[in-house]
């Protein structure tokens, strides 16, 4: 069934533990459209007669399944009725584990679960994503301080993806807007200068998302919010701010969200790593 281009995309993420890991691999595929969507969670799925009801449910909302399940007979029964029913399902983990099988020539323990079991590092992880949440747009500024990384830059720079991603790999990370016009605040100023980041983007690739942005939300454009020259007095005096306060600068232009996180959490680790006494 297809999908009118006007309608929000949904992708089921099917899994047999919480699903963080297709989740996030959904997101960063998502990052490049320009496209209204939203993930629908499934998480436990451990007998054929859950898969069976998922993909019935995915066939009435015409969805993409995106599944990591690792037992073969629920991933089987999985991709068998989502071609009887012809839902898509696309399998994240099945193709690796298999190609791994055979470069080790081990078996695999095909135990669900193992990803995420209840580990201190699942815990932080956990811990990581709520303080993300509850400190995204520039909320809760009291307990910035507690930050391993935060993310600050004009509108649109991917502040909020970014934040996610990096909260899914276990770092506290919060993200704070600058608004033309109106002075960072002052916890954010007070922040180590070693995990903040600065994110900017070529003004061209901006002027295009956030005019996508006045059109996702039908929206009439307003003020100069997606006008060119306005966007590159925005980029530049961020630019200003960044050099003067001496926080690292990423250029998300053209980049996916991995890529992104990877290049922030080198610099900081680097940053923030014991010095060797000479």
């Amino acid at each position: 069934m297809a999908r009118p281009a006007a309608e929000r995309a949904e992708i089921f993420v099917v899994s047999d533990g919480t699903g963080d890991t297709a989740a996030a691999a959904v997101e960063a595929a998502m990052l490049q459209f320009h496209t209204p969507w939203r993930v629908r969670r499934f998480r436990d799925v451990r007998h054929a007669s859950q898969v069976r009801r998922i993909v019935e449910l995915a066939q009435s909302s015409a969805s993409l399944i995106v599944f990591t399940l690792v037992e073969k007979r629920v991933a089987q029964e999985l991709r068998d009725r989502g071609a009887l029913l012809g839902v898509p399902t696309v399998d994240l983990l099945g193709s690796l584990i298999s190609k791994i099988a055979q470069h080790l020539r081990a078996e695999p323990r095909l135990e669900p679960g193992l990803l995420h079991g209840f580990s201190d590092e699942y815990f932080a992880r956990i811990e990581a994503v709520e303080y993300a949440v509850r400190h995204d747009d520039g909320a809760n500024l009291d307990t910035l301080f507690e930050a391993d990384i935060v993310l600050t830059g004009v509108s649109r720079t991917s502040k909020t993806p970014l934040t996610m991603y990096l909260a899914q790999r276990g770092f506290r990370t919060a993200n704070i807007p600058l608004v033309p016009g109106v002075p960072p605040p002052r916890a954010l100023l007070e922040m180590d200068k070693r995990r903040v980041f600065g994110l900017t983007i070529a003004p061209e690739t901006l002027v295009t998302v956030r005019k996508n942005r006045e059109r996702i939300l039908r929206a009439l454009p307003y003020g100069s919010y997606a006008q060119r020259e306005e966007i590159v007095r925005e980029l530049e005096t961020a630019r200003r701010l960044f050099r003067r306060e001496g926080w690292r600068v990423i250029d998300i232009s053209g980049r996916a969200v991995e890529e992104n996180a990877a290049q922030i959490i080198e610099y900081l680790e680097e940053a923030t790593k014991p010095r060797l006494e000479r």
